[in-house]
């Protein structure tokens, strides 16, 4: 069962789900939840060296982390960022994270891995890619995604503790950390 705005509102006035800077008269929507666009932001570095996928090398020490008002995402550029908000989500709830369609229509693609596990804490790591021909300035506290919650047929029984757990700042890769 995906959450209404109304059981969005209760779970939270509750404190099942937890999310700072909660406001309701801006950011809920008849079945997902607005976030904002935190100020910390890291590119990729331009390495001649791979970067391989299956996590045995990584990138971790080398990536460039940016804290600003704002950000320029250029031409088909990927960069990673956060949600200003910090969520906590329940052992009996998963969440799904979606770019806003206004957002996407200017040629931003947001991102995440998709799925915020139930037992979750901490801030989101936004993917970024600019698909867009031109340039694209973005500001902290931009509404940049929505999360959407669904109800699970029971609690988790090994709800999330892993490697981004209570997760602060944008946060790259762990890839590696998988061993």
């Amino acid at each position: 069962m995906v959450f209404s705005d109304i059981d969005i509102h209760e779970a939270v006035k509750a404190g099942k789900i937890k999310i700072s800077s909660y406001d309701p008269n801006v950011s809920l929507q008849p079945a997902s939840y607005d976030l904002h666009l935190g100020g910390s932001f890291s590119e990729i570095p331009h390495d001649p060296d791979d970067i391989f996928v299956d996590g045995l090398k990584d990138y971790e020490g080398g990536h460039s982390k940016i804290h600003a008002p704002s950000i320029v995402v250029y031409s088909r550029q990927f960069m990673l960022a956060t949600t200003k908000e910090v969520v906590e989500i329940p052992d009996d709830v998963v969440a799904f994270v979606e770019g806003r369609s206004s957002v996407g229509r200017k040629g931003l693609f947001i991102h995440n891995a998709g799925l915020i596990d139930p037992g979750f804490k901490g801030q989101i790591t936004l993917e970024l890619f600019n698909a867009s021909d031109r340039p694209l300035r973005i500001n902290e506290g931009t509404r940049i995604c929505q999360i959407v919650f669904m109800k699970l047929s029971r609690p988790a029984k090994r709800p999330y503790n892993g490697k981004y757990q209570n997760q602060r700042d944008v946060t790259v890769s762990r890839m590696h950390l998988d061993r």
